[in-house]
């Protein structure tokens, strides 16, 4: 099992940058495939981007392809989500998620492909 908690969030302005971790607790940490979902009010959790366990596989949702990029690093068992290029449409509750399999695309864009959540953090991306 593994504890995830997300940090990094917060306000900033329209073509600005903000640097997401998520820091997780427990053992194996290469052995999970790390995803970072959000949820603006009113819509339902969406994928943004996932990375294979040694961190050499990465996919991303089409809205932020070229604007954000993931990583991790397996010795601090952190995963990072930078996000250039903000846009008003980005503000929302950031998660962070794991999962032991890399699966297909589907499964890696779902919500119900992960087993692990963090608690989020807010993102705010202001005109």
């Amino acid at each position: 099992q593994v504890q995830l908690v997300e940090s990094g969030g917060g306000l900033v302005q329209a073509g600005g940058s903000l640097r997401l971790s998520c820091a997780a607790s427990g053992r194996a940490f290469s052995n999970y495939v790390m995803g970072w979902f959000r949820q603006a009010p009113g819509k339902e959790r969406e994928f943004v981007a996932v990375i294979s366990g040694a961190g050499g596989n990465t996919y991303y949702a089409d809205s932020v392809k070229g604007r954000f990029t993931i990583s991790r690093d397996n010795a601090k068992n952190t995963v990072y989500l930078q996000m250039n290029s903000l846009k008003l449409e980005d503000t929302a509750i950031y998660y962070c998620a794991a999962n032991t399999k890399w699966g297909s695309i589907a499964t890696r864009r779902s919500t119900e492909g992960y087993a692990y959540w963090g608690q989020g953090t807010q993102v705010t991306v202001s005109s």
